[in-house]
């Protein structure tokens, strides 16, 4: 009788083992959509949820440092057409971003919202390798930006009624934020206006119908589409902006570049996963794809508009925005990396670098939200020869030269970090905890269970 106790006990064992077990697998599924579902919910942009405290808040500071090329042979290019000697000077450091959305408005009826996006910077003295005062010799915007607005013998009235040539020696603070320009009797610089302004109207998804679409772009300024290029491809208003977006994997996810106003849409690659405080992030770059010629990304035939200068449509690593900024303007990535090799080798002092200038976006993979990003580019303006222009009469070929680079970049801080930690990470690693302890322990039960069930069993058999 007592065997047969201990055989039931066994037996009613095994059976608990064999539920417990099935129970943390069941679990599995079912764990799997309860994270999915948690991190939807937390990954809407409305108020109460994670997504909406990181992204209506301005608490991590975006910084935006810059780095400047000064001419050390200005005379030498003008006189003789030599090549242009380029040395870096930065970084200069502005605080930007750090003001929050306006005009917040939830647009229930199409699950958007809309907003404005104010300017502004603030110099940061301790993360920069100088003053705002700092001196630089770069090239005249004005002389560049008349080679292609105005005729040649208008632009050279111009430059000697004024009496200025084809480099100019300015202050950081002038030739970031705007001087008053001779020339054109107004003010000139490659980011004025800014601050005191704002960016937008923007109207984005807030993945309430539709997570897949979460801070994907609807609107700017009213428009579905920007007018620059006549073309349908590359007047697009999509993907969705560097410091969120759903991207829960390794394949390539779409980010949405802001480059002057000019919205360009590029696919990200999956590099590596890293650590970033305790958080495991995947981190994606933009391939040298991006920026390839026309021959080898057909995706960037409408962004070549000058067959001269592009020779014909074959220049890789540089984007024409010319027809958005009324200058000729060429973006591209610093030292022209990914680059057609002439660009280089047209100036001098140049060394580009995947770790220092590649463009980067370390994105969690549960949730998809960017926690760290690095927005690296470079402005240049080009100039070429003329046979009126007597500043431009010995210049040999059309160069596209650098004038500045910057990198604008922003981590989550340690409260953040921990906050995500808490509110998302902690939840997923107690439910996988849970999973693996039922069907640890049920596993447990059912091999001792198991075991001594044969033991007693053959005892009892040796008895008998």
């Amino acid at each position: 009788m007592g065997c047969c106790n201990k055989l039931c006990g066994l037996k009613a064992g095994i059976g608990a083992g064999i539920a417990v077990a099935v129970l943390g697998i069941i679990l599995i599924p079912v764990g799997n959509n309860i994270i999915r579902e948690t991190v939807t919910k937390e990954s809407v942009i409305e108020p109460g949820t994670t997504a909406w405290d990181n992204w209506v808040s301005a608490d991590a500071p975006v910084y935006r440092q810059f780095w400047l090329f000064d001419v050390q042979n200005p005379q030498d290019v003008v006189e003789n057409g030599s090549k242009p000697k380029l040395v870096e000077k930065g970084p200069y450091t502005y605080k930007t971003r750090y003001l929050p959305k306006e005009n917040i408005t939830a647009n229930p009826e199409d699950y958007t919202i809309s907003f404005l996006l104010p300017a502004g910077a603030i110099f940061e003295p301790s993360m920069s390798v100088g003053s705002e005062e700092d001196s630089v010799t770069s090239l005249n915007l004005a002389v560049a930006g008349g080679y292609k607005l105005f005729p040649p013998w208008v632009l050279e009235a111009a430059i000697k009624l004024n009496n200025v040539s084809l480099f100019q020696r300015r202050t950081v603070r002038e030739i970031l934020w705007g001087y008053k320009d001779p020339i054109l009797k107004g003010t000139l610089g490659l980011f004025f206006p800014y601050n005191g302004t704002y960016d937008g109207p923007y109207s984005v998804f807030t993945g309430k119908d539709d997570i897949s679409k979460v801070s994907i772009i609807d609107s700017w300024q009213g428009e579905k589409k920007v007018s620059f290029w006549n073309n349908t491809y590359c007047d697009m208003i999509n993907g969705t902006g560097t410091r969120s977006g759903p991207s829960k994997n390794k394949e390539p996810c779409l980010l949405k570049a802001l480059f002057f106003n000019v919205f360009r849409s590029v696919s990200a690659e999956y590099e590596r996963s890293l650590d970033l405080k305790g958080i495991e992030v995947y981190r994606f770059k933009l391939p040298p794809l991006t920026l390839a010629s026309p021959a080898v990304n057909p995706d960037n035939h409408c962004f070549c508009t000058d067959y001269v200068v592009t020779k014909n449509c074959t220049l890789a690593g540089v984007l024409d925005i010319s027809s958005s900024r009324g200058q000729p303007v060429y973006i591209s990535l610093p030292h022209f990396l990914h680059g057609s090799p002439y660009l280089v080798e047209d100036v001098e002092g140049l060394g580009p670098s995947e770790e220092h200038h590649a463009t980067f976006l370390d994105v969690e993979p549960t949730t998809g939200f960017s926690l760290r990003f690095a927005k690296r580019l470079q402005v240049n303006m080009m100039y070429g020869p003329s046979k009126i222009i007597t500043v431009l009469k010995k210049v040999k070929d059309y160069t596209i030269l650098p004038i500045v680079w910057l990198n604008e970049t922003a981590s989550l801080d340690d409260e953040t970090a921990d906050r995500f930690k808490k509110e998302l990470l902690s939840r997923v690693d107690m439910l996988e905890t849970v999973q693996f302890t039922l069907i640890g322990l049920g596993s447990a039960a059912l091999v001792l269970c198991t075991v001594a069930h044969c033991l007693v069993s053959r005892n009892n058999n040796k008895l008998v």
